[in-house]
């Protein structure tokens, strides 16, 4: 108890201490309490925090801030809404196509089940074989129904939502963009005047965390794009669907990569059974996944993210737990914050003590 009251003392005498303690407080419960219904205000600040550095970039030319920030974001606005208009019908059209299969599926796994059963009749019984394919079946209805409510019951609620989204967000990361100075210097006016703990902090967690989502814009696309040649070169179903979901699957490491291989494997081994096909797929997804893991992202974040594996398995489970599948997209950014605060925590010595 004494050394809790030690420590306490000897920081909360420190103003900066106690004003970072502060700021984290409020961002952490504004996430909690409000994060759904701000959630257009954060996507348009991640997405401007995103689209700055080319603004940089072009500033550094004499372009005036005005003009940069007019290129950068009329070109990602064409640029997405081409993307959203060329992938939207094809993701839209498999993925019906995929619903409209299930039934016939069922067959399938029916024959892969008996067959595992006449293989190895000691391992799979009668019963149990019966037992699987009624719980696929059943998960299968759920997921279906789900998709039905979500279709009927989300129309009106739905629409809202993606016109705020295709209205407001743009709106707000064109002013973010262009007034960012403005903000910035308003939102300062209700700090201190001595806050150099928290803008070491920013300033250190600014860059990881920027060069992380560049980076991470960069491995989506390109691991997308490597996965719809390979998956259209080995003809398997869905290849579209598959590869956008492949692609942002690095989004959440090792967990994301062990969700995809499911759907891929079963696309599969529905397609074709127990074969070398399948066999190929499999191994093929995983290569991909390997040559990420092991060539691209390194490349991509070297001497970025400093944060051991532990570390980052800690982080998706922390923050997915408080968050779910947003604590698992945002766990390194945050990991790369919490980094930063340790490595800028005021130290001690043991002999002021």
């Amino acid at each position: 108890m004494e050394l809790v009251k030690q420590w306490f003392r000897r920081y909360a005498s420190n103003p900066q201490v106690v004003l970072l303690v502060l700021l984290l407080i409020v961002g952490l419960l504004a996430i909690i309490l409000v994060g759904e219904m701000v959630a257009p205000f954060i996507t348009a600040l991640v997405i401007a925090y995103i689209l700055d550095s080319p603004v940089v970039r072009l500033r550094s030319f004499g372009i005036t801030r005005f003009w940069s920030v007019c290129l950068v974001f009329f070109s990602f606005l064409i640029l997405f809404l081409a993307v959203v208009l060329m992938l939207l019908p094809i993701l839209s059209q498999q993925v019906t196509q995929m619903f409209v299969e299930l039934p016939n599926s069922f067959a399938v796994i029916q024959g892969l089940a008996t067959q595992l059963q006449e293989a190895y009749p000691t391992v799979f019984t009668g019963t149990q074989v019966t037992q699987i394919i009624d719980s696929v079946r059943a998960q299968v209805i759920e997921w279906g129904q789900q998709v039905l409510r979500f279709s009927l019951g989300g129309g009106i609620s739905g629409l809202i939502t993606v016109v705020l989204y295709l209205v407001l967000v743009p709106l707000m990361v064109f002013f973010f963009l262009k007034d960012k100075r403005k903000i910035l210097d308003w939102c300062s006016q209700f700090l201190p005047e001595k806050r150099h703990l928290v803008e070491t902090i920013w300033g250190d967690a600014n860059d990881r965390i920027g060069h992380y989502m560049r980076g991470k814009i960069y491995e989506i696309i390109i691991v997308g794009i490597v996965s719809w040649v390979v998956f259209i070169m080995i003809d398997i179903k869905f290849a579209v669907l598959l590869a956008f979901m492949t692609g942002f699957s690095v989004l959440i490491p090792y967990i994301g990569a062990a969700f995809v291989g499911f759907p891929v494997a079963l696309v599969a081994l529905l397609q074709w059974g127990i074969s070398t096909e399948t066999a190929m797929a499999c191994f093929a997804y995983a290569v991909i996944q390997a040559l990420d893991g092991n060539l691209l992202a390194p490349l991509l974040f070297s001497e970025v993210m400093k944060l051991h594996p532990i570390a980052i398995i800690l982080a998706l489970l922390f923050f997915g737990g408080i968050w779910g599948i947003w604590g698992l997209f945002f766990a390194i950014p945050l990991a790369s914050l919490a980094h930063a605060i340790i490595k800028a925590w005021p130290k001690h010595k043991a002999d002021e003590s």
